[in-house]
């Protein structure tokens, strides 16, 4: 059989809500082939495939959407995690 994961994480470096990353990787059978930093800002492939997938997500929609994830869900459960 064949494995797919998304994974979404926010990670929080200091409490001023400054240092916050979201991250949102894909993996296929235990190997990651594309992923969204919002540092960097774009999708970043790994694989043939995942470039692929990265340069058609940067172009599109979608891009704009995971842009906005940080204000979305990142930022509001700050509180939470410290």
């Amino acid at each position: 059989g064949y494995f797919h994961q998304r994974v979404s994480e926010c990670l929080y470096s200091s409490k001023d809500l400054q240092g916050i990353e979201f991250i949102d990787s894909y993996v296929f059978n235990q190997a990651e082939y594309v992923r969204f930093n919002s540092t960097v800002g774009k999708y970043v492939g790994y694989t043939e495939h995942g470039v692929k997938n990265a340069e058609a997500w940067n172009k599109g929609p979608v891009l704009a959407q995971e842009l906005g994830e940080l204000e979305r869900v990142c930022k509001p459960n700050a509180a939470i995690y410290y």
